[in-house]
């Protein structure tokens, strides 16, 4: 996604990425906050490499980065001040992951009470992102 040089990475991205995401939350039965994640260097954004546990059950979803975030950052017309500020809050946090991480993947880990990790790489090949958690029978 990214073809230019980023402009954050590592610890200065982890903390930007927690700056950006601060207050936001993932709506699902439950209201997930956003916590940052750093997997480490690795060779592939792959479920059987990051979730080996879970993806051997099964467990593990893979879902499109745009369709999350377009669910995330669409401006609806009933929307008050408040929802609107936070899709455009949401549409910082897709550009900044976009302009930042290169092979940008979504994973859903479990059944029901869910994780949710969206990751890529930064320019060092080290794996980081957010996660939250959903609910969703």
């Amino acid at each position: 996604m990214n073809e230019g040089l980023p402009k954050f990475k590592g610890e200065i991205l982890l903390a930007k990425i927690a700056e950006v995401s601060e207050g936001l939350t993932y709506i699902s039965e439950i209201d997930g906050a956003f916590q940052t994640f750093d997997a480490g260097k690795r060779d592939a954004v792959a479920a059987n490499y990051l979730f080996e546990k879970e993806s051997r059950r099964g467990q593990v979803e893979e879902i499109s980065f745009g369709d999350l975030f377009q669910r995330l950052t669409e401006q609806r017309d009933w929307f008050d001040e408040e929802n609107k500020l936070k899709a455009k809050r949401f549409a910082e946090l897709e550009n900044l992951l976009q302009e930042n991480l290169r092979d940008l993947k979504v994973f859903k880990v479990g059944r029901i009470q869910i994780d949710i990790y969206i990751l890529g790489f930064d320019v060092d090949r080290n794996i980081i992102g957010i996660k939250t958690k959903a609910v969703e029978t």
